[in-house]
C-alpha cells in the first residue's frame, strides 16, 4: 500500500514538473512569436524610409545633413532589428534595437518638422502618401510592441513565480527584455509659459 502511495506521489510530481516546464517553453515561444510580428512591422517601416528620403531630396537640397541623418539612423535600426530578430531572447539586442528605433524616430521627426517649412514638399502627393503609410505602420508597430511586451511580462512572471522559478533556474530560462520604442520627448512633461 505504501509503495502505491509513493508511486502515485512520484507520478504527480513528474506530471507537475513536466507541466511547469512546458508552460515556460510555451511562454518563451509566445514572446518570440510576438517579436516576429514586430519584425514584420519594423521592416515595413524601414522599407518606407528610403522612398520618403528620395521624395524629400528634390525639395530639401540644402538640408543634406538631415537626410543623411535619417538614412544613417535607418541603417542602424535595420542592423539592430537584424541582430534582435536573430536573438530575441538577448536583452542587450532588444535594448540596442529600442535605442536605434528611438534614434530613427527622432531623425524622422526632424525631417517632418523640416518638411513643414517647404509647402511644395508638404503638398507633394507622394510625400503625403508615404507619410500616411508611415503613420499607419507606426500604429501597427505600437500594437505589435504592446503584444510583445504582454507576452514578455507573462513569461517573466512565470519564470519568477514559485514553483516554476525552480524549473526556470534548473533549465536556464533567462529573463526577457521589454521593448520600449518611444521618442524621449514624448515622455518629457511639457512646459507651459505665459508671456
Amino acid at each position: 500500500m505504501a509503495g502505491w502511495i509513493i508511486l502515485a506521489l512520484i507520478v504527480v510530481a513528474a506530471f507537475l514538473f513536466v507541466s511547469m516546464y512546458n508552460r515556460l517553453v510555451a511562454a518563451r515561444n509566445a514572446y518570440k512569436n510576438a517579436f516576429a510580428q514586430i519584425d514584420v512591422q519594423l521592416t515595413r517601416r524601414h522599407d518606407l524610409i528610403p522612398n520618403l528620403v528620395e521624395t524629400a531630396k528634390g525639395y530639401l537640397k540644402h538640408e543634406r545633413e538631415t537626410l543623411e541623418a535619417v538614412i544613417a539612423a535607418r541603417n542602424a535600426a535595420v542592423a539592430g532589428l537584424r541582430n534582435a530578430a536573430q536573438h530575441p531572447d538577448d536583452p542587450n539586442a532588444v535594448q540596442q534595437l529600442a535605442g536605434a528605433e528611438n534614434a530613427l524616430s527622432g531623425a524622422l521627426g526632424r525631417l517632418f518638422a523640416l518638411a513643414e517649412a517647404y509647402p511644395d514638399l508638404k503638398a507633394n502627393q507622394n510625400m503625403m502618401q508615404l507619410s500616411e503609410e508611415l503613420t499607419s505602420t507606426e500604429n501597427k508597430v505600437a500594437f505589435a510592441r504592446q503584444a510583445y511586451n504582454d507576452a514578455v511580462m507573462h513569461y517573466n512572471n512565470l519564470r519568477e513565480m514559485f514553483p516554476t522559478n525552480l524549473i526556470a533556474g534548473m533549465f536556464s530560462f533567462k529573463p526577457a527584455q521589454l521593448l520600449e520604442i518611444e521618442a524621449p520627448e514624448k515622455r518629457a512633461v511639457p512646459t507651459v509659459k505665459f508671456t
